[in-house]
């Protein structure tokens, strides 16, 4: 972490460019992120962890006709830097050409930048995280039936973000983050025992929803989960929870990744400009939404970020494109470009989420004689380059239409073009996470039991 005399990341950046230009690269970028986080733990009422750290790191990036080198460092001294910059223009005459990379063009870059609000000015104090925990988890373990408890997290953290390329462009932003988590296990060892949990997230610290709240919903999930069932194989409608629906929005921001795309490793690959989601889904992509988790003011190469439509009316409209996968597929980048101190630029969503449909989630359930309502999902059993999807999963099992008992030991399988053709996207969206779905309905799954 810098001094109090050390010169501004945005000062310290220009100069490392410089130093790099003048050592022999054609072309230059530099990266710093410095970052503060305090976290604390908690488990049955003792406080068992509480960290503190700041880290602090610069990357460089050289180009050499269409040889590129990265290279990065926590050391900001004189001698350090210039060792940066030899290490990297020497490692840049000698690695294989890409023909793709490079810099943005100055008339792609951004030249002004949203009021985004993704900085929370206050610190908490530890004091405060460490009430937030003991609060949280009290509410769990005070719901009826709680019987042990997996402990409460809180966390706070803020860095801060600067870049400067030999392309003209400079920008230096701060970003915050908050969160709570509680887990708690219900039961004991003659009825069985579940686990169960909750999280809040936000960029201010006043907006996490309150610990109690966090706890308590922890708490009751635990509970109802008590009695799980195996059910028979069956194909029948799936209803997923939001918090297990979010996965499905992350399956799709990985199969628009212009990176893989241009791969050729992407289940979705020849489907831009086709029907992907049923007439009237749209997912949406937004960088400048206010306090958003996932908000930036441009992307990690320095294009303005706008608000898009990724699907509209079920349609895919767009990849995820930062300059180098843009190129390699004959198109413009669309701002998506994320980076760190010691890699290559690549694409990322920011806030994605679907929008809400029509039907709150009763009427979605309303209308099913055997079903199945998700809560969890285990496993990473996606593939991202057939769709094939097999997870494991518990819930409750849906019976004329109501919720009838808690479902565990259970594999929902299908593939993620079929499950994005038959969704139906419920009216309970909320924006709390930075990937974000309303409940979601997919009929036509195999849910795998005894």
């Amino acid at each position: 972490m810098p001094g109090p005399s050390s010169p501004s990341p945005l000062d310290l950046l220009v100069d490392l460019v410089a130093r790099a230009r003048k050592a022999g690269a054609e072309a230059a970028d530099a990266v710093l992120i410095d970052s503060t986080s305090l976290s604390v733990g908690m488990r049955l009422g003792q406080l068992e962890r509480l960290e503190r750290a700041e880290a602090g790191d610069v990357g460089l990036r050289v180009l050499l006709g269409r040889r590129q080198a990265f290279v990065s460092s926590s050391d900001r001294s004189t001698a350090a830097l210039a060792e940066l910059v030899d290490r990297a223009v020497a490692m840049a005459r000698i690695v294989p050409e890409d023909p793709h990379c490079g810099l943005a063009e100055p008339g792609q870059l951004a030249t002004s930048f949203p009021e985004i609000d993704v900085s929370d000015p206050a610190e908490p104090t530890a004091e405060t995280l460490i009430d937030m925990v003991r609060r949280g988890e009290d509410a769990a373990r005070a719901v009826d039936g709680v019987t042990n408890s997996e402990g409460a997290e809180a966390g706070w953290g803020r860095s801060g973000i600067a870049i400067v390329a030999s392309n003209g462009f400079s920008h230096a932003y701060s970003v915050t983050s908050s969160s709570l988590s509680v887990s708690v296990l219900a039961g004991d060892a003659v009825r069985g025992m579940e686990r169960d949990y909750d999280y809040a997230s936000a960029v201010y610290l006043a907006d996490l929803r309150r610990p109690e709240d966090v706890g308590h919903e922890a708490g009751r999930r635990a509970v109802h989960r008590l009695g799980g069932r195996k059910i028979s194989t069956r194909q029948v409608p799936v209803v997923l929870d939001p918090r297990v629906a979010r996965g499905l929005l992350s399956s799709l921001a990985g199969a628009i990744n212009g990176a893989g795309v241009a791969r050729g490793t992407s289940f979705l690959k020849d489907r831009l400009g086709r029907q992907v989601f049923p007439k009237g889904v749209r997912v949406i992509d937004d960088p400048h939404r206010a306090r958003g988790l996932r908000s930036r003011p441009c992307d990690g190469e320095g294009l303005p970020t706008r608000r898009r439509a990724i699907v509209e009316d079920g349609i895919l409209t767009t990849w995820l494109l930062d300059l180098r996968s843009a190129r390699q597929l004959g198109l413009d980048s669309t701002g998506h470009a994320s980076r760190g101190t010691g890699s290559p630029p690549s694409p990322s969503a920011s806030n994605f989420y679907m929008e809400a449909g029509a039907v709150t989630p009763a009427e979605m359930i309303h209308d099913i004689p055997d079903g199945f309502y998700v809560t969890e999902l285990f496993g990473q059993g996606v593939n991202g380059v057939t769709g094939d999807y097999s997870r494991g999963a518990a819930g409750f099992w849906i019976s004329g239409g109501e919720i009838a008992f808690p479902v565990s030991e259970v594999t929902v399988a299908g593939n993620l073009k079929d499950m994005f053709l038959n969704l139906t996207p419920a009216s309970d969206l909320d924006l709390r996470h930075g990937i974000d779905s309303p409940t979601l309905r997919i009929d036509g799954l195999t849910v795998a039991g005894r």
